[in-house]
């Protein structure tokens, strides 16, 4: 016999006659705004769109996912990359909805069924904040065919779409403070997945299926969720915006891990990330090929500190490769040869064409603005009768930092250091509230150049370590909560399954990275798979391979049957 969820309520009915009531009082805990955050069943607006030509109806439920929501500055910045991400005066634009960054909207196809997934869409580029963009609009066309349209993926799927807002940095509160600071992403996407749990059985779908994705940082973001299921080391700042099944005494009552993830280029591992970067790039950058020809004497020394320190962070994780052989900074660039490798032997028997060496590659960049087009020399691989028969890997790293000019010195934490000012890397992500940015790493920390920032010894007379162990152990906290490598391996509960991409000319972050992302998660004990590549000749972008990634999903749930 199928069990239901009919079944299933009928069950808990009679075994409720039976409780004591000691456990009856505790089967019936629940969050201090769960009443609040019911989603009334008829609430919804029905929308008609098309997927592949046939007309689809759909419930569209909106509702803010939190019962303490943060209120928002009625003019927001228009442009976030000032220094620190602090907003100038003249850059604003007033926001159309306060609540913008902690509201969900939930699509239901009328095909969804009580098992059918739901995609959980995050956004966060850079970390930002991200106002909701709901993907479906009342008429509108969408394809299961495309490459591009996830949408229409999703709804041909009969999976429940949803889209969320979430804060991030370079918002402003009403009081003036920056609400965004990290773990805030975070706090939000794991608010609105309680939210669907609280409300799985008004809704189709099931929410112990739900799929977080995103791009960059929204990868970023969509990692550490993935890795750091149900971890209480969240609860304080999940009450503190009344997300759903959080008791007074920060106990929880309902689950925050996810089922699966679709990352692309995940900016991740930000406390380690600039010495990732120098450690790859470090041997093949110039004044030529890094951005705003910023390789002075104080960029080289920056690098050369920041790349011999990774070797032994990088040995520390202990990571292993599938074959079971340890990945670590001897192994490390050979792994990523490896995976370029595959995908160039991929990508020929699909039918692609290398040219010769000394010929050029014909790539096709798709920019905000348009297509960029570039010829650039094959001087790194050669291929013969459908294998890689030579590559050289320094002069690969140097063609993929021609596609896209390196980052400066450090890539990330660069604020107010190595001359830096005025650039803020992903800086204004961390520090207190009142604080435009911090560093946020022992190298940033300890050369900060900015006197009255208040980060670094110049301001507070500690180094990194005496800081992050006494009075900014706050801002250590900042980093650890927004790293999914802190939580694989550990009691969090991870996604079940992970598909990772990140693209073969993406310098965005060091391949390094997302190998130890891709390493850490296969050997989490929670996972059951990480299906990981390096995609053909595509920069730092996402959402170009729906039909894979949506094959993909399909055949994972269909082991879930």
């Amino acid at each position: 016999m199928t069990v239901t969820r009919t079944h299933v309520r009928h069950l808990l009915a009679a075994s409720a006659l039976i409780l004591t009531t000691a456990a009856y009082g505790e089967a019936m805990a629940q969050g201090t705004f769960d009443n609040a955050l019911k989603l009334e069943p008829a609430s919804f607006k029905t929308i008609n769109v098309t997927v592949d030509g046939k007309p689809i109806t759909l419930r569209r439920y909106e509702a803010v996912y939190v019962g303490k929501p943060v209120a928002m500055a009625k003019e927001q910045p228009a442009r976030r990359m000032g220094a620190g991400g602090s907003p100038s005066g003249a850059d604003t634009q007033a926001l159309a909805d306060p609540l913008t960054y902690q509201k969900l909207v939930i699509f239901v196809p009328d095909t969804a069924t009580e098992a059918s997934a739901m995609i959980l869409n995050v956004n966060n580029g850079g970390w930002f904040a991200s106002e909701l963009k709901p993907g479906i609009e009342e008429g509108g066309s969408y394809t299961s065919t495309s490459d591009t349209d996830k949408a229409g993926a999703a709804l041909a799927a009969g999976y429940v779409y949803v889209d969320i807002g979430s804060r991030g940095r370079g918002i402003v509160a009403a009081d003036g403070s920056f609400p965004g600071k990290a773990p805030a992403a975070v706090i939000d996407t794991k608010a609105a997945i309680r939210y669907l749990r609280l409300n799985d059985q008004t809704l189709p779908g099931s929410a112990e299926r739900i799929v977080v994705t995103g791009t960059s940082g929204g990868g970023g973001l969509s990692s550490v969720v993935a890795a750091s299921g149900n971890s209480p080391d969240y609860l304080p700042e999940l009450a503190e915006i009344g997300a759903a099944g959080v008791t007074k005494d920060l106990k929880s009552t309902l689950n925050d891990d996810v089922f699966a993830v679709i990352a692309y280029c995940p900016i991740t591992d930000l406390g380690h990330a600039d010495m990732a970067y120098e450690w790859l790039y470090r041997g093949i950058r110039s004044a030529e090929n890094t951005a705003n020809n910023s390789w002075n004497a104080a960029a080289q020394q920056a690098s050369s500190e920041l790349a011999e320190a990774y070797p032994a962070y990088l040995d520390g994780l202990g990571l292993k490769l599938p074959d079971g052989s340890a990945l670590t900074s001897k192994t490390m660039k050979a792994a990523i040869e490896a995976e370029v490798r595959l995908e160039v032997e991929r990508h020929v028997a699909a039918g692609g064409t290398v040219p010769p060496r000394g010929s050029n590659f014909e790539i096709v960049l798709r920019q905000r603005d348009g297509e960029k087009k570039l010829q650039l020399l094959n001087d790194w691989v050669t291929v013969e009768n459908g294998s890689v028969a030579a590559f050289d890997f320094d002069a690969y790293l140097r063609f993929v930092a021609k596609t896209s000019a390196l980052k400066n010195v450090p890539a990330f934490d660069r604020t107010a250091n190595t001359g830096n000012v005025g650039t803020d890397g992903e800086n204004s992500l961390f520090g207190t509230s009142t604080q435009a940015y911090a560093n946020f790493s022992a190298f940033g920390w300890n050369r900060n150049e900015v006197k009255g920032d208040g980060s670094g010894p110049d301001d507070t007379g500690l180094d990194w370590a005496q800081y992050t162990l006494g009075p900014g152990e706050a801002l250590a906290r900042q980093v650890r909560l927004i790293n999914p490598m802190v939580y694989l391996g550990s009691e969090a509960k991870a996604a079940r399954y992970w598909y990772v991409r990140h693209g073969m000319i993406d310098r965005d972050t060091s391949f390094a990275v997302e190998l130890s992302l891709a390493a850490a998660a296969r050997m989490d004990p929670d996972v059951k798979s990480v299906d990981f590549r390096l995609p053909w000749m595509t920069p730092h972008s996402g959402d170009y391979d729906v039909h894979e990634a949506y094959s993909w999903l399909a055949e994972v749930l269909s082991k879930q049957q």
